[in-house]
């Protein structure tokens, strides 16, 4: 072990011992032997430590909305934390967290006017499903304590979210979960869907095995049902046309709360605000995260319906409504932040710029149909997936190997799960650079055996 002042010392910009961070989601040793290092960013482009420009066409991690390190963000950054470094929420306030949460109510569909603010997306989820089980219990109807998700779902990385959560990999090591969870099924199939452009026409009735759901554990003791509106990290699998619709009536039926997690689908990645508007659909809740920041500072959180939160709003003012909170609930640097980004939002109309690119975006990768190993494509918004034929040796190495060269070759970024190439570029893209991307996928792709 180095001393403590050794361990201080200042490091180089590029280190040469990768071994101390283990990286999340990586394949760590392939990493380490071969990285992909990025050392600044600006607008649409990462740059490598050699100074080559990469398209970012992921926004970083489906985060950077409004592109990297744009100057009134960064300005309130800095300003932020040369005035109030940190402030704790529990028992006391500053000015920006009621503002930030003011801003997003007002962005949110019909009475949805109150947010509990979390860290990430995994808080927000885990703090979305604490809350409908202690709803419940407040209401009385303490017996609803059984969640429902949905099979590949992604809901972040904490027990409760990956208790929900549909994503084998995401579960299997980590024993038996939360208790009382049940799944709906997933609502892709290729032989129906195949190269879909914004929703599909089939799979609204898998919806309805929500009620089969319901029948079998008796509605009594059913809490909550979350789901993606377009379930993003398995692959981009857009709802089919009227099932999100399908979903909100029988949770209406049942007295049961819905839940959108639109980490993903938040922040005008689907040309909105949020999902529920440009699906006419109004959830109990909505977990947000990423976009709210434009993926500067970490932040996340819930808004939820009034009668949700006024259930809690009795008995004695003194004593806590929910015992529930982190350290950094409203950061005062995240506050800043957020604020910033929803003026960028506002001023640059980034969200009905998404809108009225998504014809553009979806002519331009459907192009890429009928290349070699290319399954499927989905577009909505601006989110694309390519679905690519698996080696019959190495599921997902054929990916991983596009995802490699895209960035080595051809100064691209994408991302990948399993055999699929995932793209969500930040909304700033103009046409030209939507083209780009196409052009250096078709190079990629026709190469790639």
């Amino acid at each position: 072990m180095p001393s403590s002042a050794a361990a201080l010392a200042p490091q180089a910009e590029i280190p040469n011992d990768l071994e101390a961070f283990w990286m999340p989601f990586t394949p760590n040793r392939s990493f380490k032997k071969n990285p992909r290092m990025i050392t600044r960013a600006k607008g649409m482009f990462y740059y490598t430590p050699d100074g080559r420009a990469v398209t970012d066409g992921t926004a970083g991690l489906w985060c950077t909305n409004a592109g990297h390190n744009r100057e009134p963000i960064v300005a309130a950054i800095q300003a932020q934390a040369a005035e109030l470094d940190y402030a704790p929420a529990f028992q006391f306030g500053h000015p920006k967290a009621f503002s930030v949460a003011s801003r997003i109510a007002a962005l949110a569909p019909a009475d949805l006017d109150h947010v509990f603010f979390a860290n990430s997306g995994s808080e927000a989820v885990d703090t979305a499903l604490k809350i409908a089980l202690a709803y419940h219990n407040v209401a009385g109807r303490g017996g609803r304590t059984r969640l429902i998700g949905r099979e590949r779902g992604y809901h972040g990385v904490g027990f409760g979210g990956i208790s929900v959560g549909g994503i084998v990999s995401n579960r299997k090591q980590y024993g038996t979960l939360l208790s009382g969870v049940d799944h709906l099924p997933h609502t892709y199939s290729r032989e129906h869907q195949a190269f879909t452009k914004g929703e599909p026409e089939w799979g609204a009735h898998l919806a309805d095995e929500l009620e089969r759901i319901v029948m079998l554990h008796d509605a009594s003791t059913v809490a909550a049902v979350i789901v993606e509106p377009m379930a993003g990290s398995t692959g981009v699998l857009p709802p089919p046309k009227g099932y999100l619709q399908r979903l909100r009536a029988i949770c209406d039926r049942h007295g049961i709360l819905l839940i959108f997690d639109e980490v993903i689908s938040g922040f005008g990645r689907l040309g909105h605000a949020f999902a529920a508007e440009r699906y006419g659909v109004v959830p109990d809740m909505i977990c947000f995260a990423k976009g709210v920041t434009s993926g500067t500072v970490p932040m996340g959180g819930v808004v939820v319906r009034k009668p949700i939160y006024d259930a809690f709003m009795r008995g004695p003012e003194h004593v806590i409504e929910l015992f529930h909170g982190y350290t950094y609930s409203a950061h005062p640097l995240a506050c800043a932040a957020s604020l910033a980004a929803l003026d960028v939002y506002r001023d640059e109309d980034l969200f009905g710029r998404a809108l009225r690119l998504e014809p553009v975006w979806a002519e331009a990768i459907h192009g890429l149909r009928g290349l070699p190993n290319v399954l499927d494509i989905r577009t909505v918004g601006l989110v694309a997936a390519i679905d690519l034929a698996s080696r019959p040796d190495a599921v997902g190495a054929r990916a991983y190997e596009a995802m490699d060269r895209a960035f080595r070759e051809h100064d691209l970024m994408v991302r990948i799960t399993g055999d699929t190439i995932a793209l969500t570029p930040p909304l700033i893209i103009s046409e030209t650079e939507i083209g780009d991307i196409a052009d250096k996928l078709k190079t990629l792709l026709s190469t790639l055996r």
